[in-house]
C-alpha cells in the first residue's frame, strides 16, 4: 500500500505538471470506479455526501464528514483531497482542527472556502478570510508531508459575479499560505484566463455545471493547472436513479436496465485489488 507521504508527494507533483482532471467521488464504491479508470488523484464532494445521506449540501455535521471521509480514502490507493467548506468554524482554531482531522483520515489536500453560510452575510471579510486561510497553513505545515492547501472565493456562488473581487481574495489567499487558487463559478474563457494571469498559484476550475463547456484542452491553453467537477457526477447518478424511477412509475417499462452496468462487470470493478 502506499503510504500518506507517498500520496502527498505524488499529488504535490500533479501540480506542477500539465493540467489534469480530478474527479470528485461521493462515496467509497464510487471512488473505486473512478480510481479503477486510472485518475491520478480523487477529491471528495461535500455535496455528494449530503446527497448520499438525503440531505442537502453544506448540511453535514464535522463528525459525519470526517467518517465519509476515511470511508472514501480507506477504499482506494489514491491522493484524495478534501472538501472542507468552510472549516466547520468561524475561527481560524476552528480551520486548523478542520485541516488536522481530515489530515487524520489519511487525505493530502483538502480546500476551505470562505462562505459563512449565513444569509445574512455570505462571505467573511477578506481580512478575516485570510487568517483563516493562514491558519490553515500553520496546520498543515507542522505535518511530515507537503499538505496541498487550495483557498475558495466563492463571490460567484452567492451572486457577486465580481471578477475584481474576486481577485483580490485570492490574491490575499494566496499570501495568507495557500497552494491552489480557486474560485467556483467562473463561466467565461476571459474571466478565467484573467484570474491565471493575476495569481502565482495553480488555478482549480470546475466543470460540470449547466451551460459551461469547456474541456480539458482548452482549460490548459488558458493556463489552468487542476479541473474538478464538485457534485456533477453524483448528480448524474442521481439524475439517471430518477430517470429510471420515471419509467418504472409512469410507463411500467424497463428499459433503463439497458443502460446499467452488468452485476458481473459491478463485482469485478468492486473486487479487492491485490
Amino acid at each position: 500500500m502506499t503510504t500518506q507521504q507517498d500520496k502527498a508527494a505524488a499529488f504535490e507533483a500533479l501540480h506542477r505538471g500539465p493540467c489534469f482532471i480530478m474527479p470528485n467521488p461521493w462515496d467509497a464504491g464510487s471512488a473505486r470506479l473512478l480510481a479503477g479508470l486510472g485518475f491520478p488523484a480523487l477529491a471528495s464532494s461535500g455535496a455528494g455526501f449530503a446527497f448520499r445521506h438525503g440531505r442537502p449540501d453544506r448540511s453535514l455535521e464535522f463528525t459525519t464528514m470526517m467518517s465519509e471521509l476515511r470511508s472514501l480514502v480507506d477504499a482506494i490507493d489514491l491522493p484524495v483531497s478534501a472538501d472542507l467548506e468552510n472549516g466547520f468554524g468561524d475561527t481560524p482554531d476552528a480551520v486548523a482542527e478542520a485541516i488536522r482531522a481530515a489530515v487524520a483520515c489519511g487525505v493530502v489536500g483538502g480546500s476551505i472556502e470562505d462562505a459563512t453560510g449565513r444569509h445574512d452575510s455570505p462571505l467573511y471579510p477578506v481580512a478575516e478570510a485570510a487568517e483563516r486561510i493562514r491558519a490553515a497553513a500553520e496546520a498543515a505545515r507542522d505535518l511530515p508531508f507537503k499538505f496541498v492547501l487550495t483557498a475558495r472565493a466563492e463571490t460567484y456562488m452567492h451572486g457577486r459575479h465580481d471578477l475584481a473581487e474576486t481577485i483580490v481574495r485570492l490574491q490575499a489567499y494566496q499570501e495568507a499560505g495557500a497552494d491552489v487558487l480557486f474560485a467556483p463559478g467562473l463561466m467565461r474563457v476571459e474571466d478565467i484566463a484573467t484570474l491565471v494571469r493575476e495569481v502565482d498559484r495553480p488555478v482549480n476550475v470546475i466543470m460540470g455545471f449547466q451551460g459551461v463547456q469547456l474541456d480539458l484542452q482548452s482549460l490548459a491553453a488558458l493556463g489552468v493547472r487542476r479541473i474538478s467537477v464538485g457534485g456533477s457526477l453524483a448528480r448524474a447518478a442521481y439524475g439517471a436513479l430518477l430517470r429510471a424511477g420515471w419509467e418504472l412509475r409512469d410507463a411500467g417499462t424497463f428499459g433503463y436496465a439497458a443502460e446499467a452496468i452488468s452485476g458481473r462487470d459491478m463485482n469485478a470493478l468492486m473486487a479487492p485489488r491485490t
